[in-house]
């Protein structure tokens, strides 16, 4: 997974499954692109992952996830639930606030 944190008023976590980066998803009027300016930051395991994700809810964070294997890995960080997330062409997405 690649893991990228934004700093702004309050940190951006974004984090996707590294297949994933430069690539563009479409399904009706839903749209998503994976840009790698936005989403390209460290490669990263699971547990690496988990502890920042835990790490970045304590602090306020933003969250922007999509994958597979970034959405389990966060929903195993209890960060988002399986409400918080849509699908666009099959791809799992969780955005904004959790």
């Amino acid at each position: 997974m690649q893991l990228k944190i934004h700093e702004a008023y309050r940190k951006i976590v974004a984090l996707a499954d590294t297949s994933l980066i430069g690539k563009t998803f479409s399904e009706g009027i839903k749209q998503i692109e994976i840009k790698p300016g936005f989403f390209q930051g460290e490669e990263k395991s699971q547990k690496e992952v988990l502890k920042i994700l835990k790490d970045m809810e304590k602090e306020d964070a933003t969250f922007n996830i999509v994958g597979k294997e970034a959405i389990e890995t966060a929903i195993e960080a209890r960060i988002i639930s399986k409400n918080g997330i849509i699908e666009i062409d099959g791809i799992p997405i969780a955005l904004g606030l959790m």
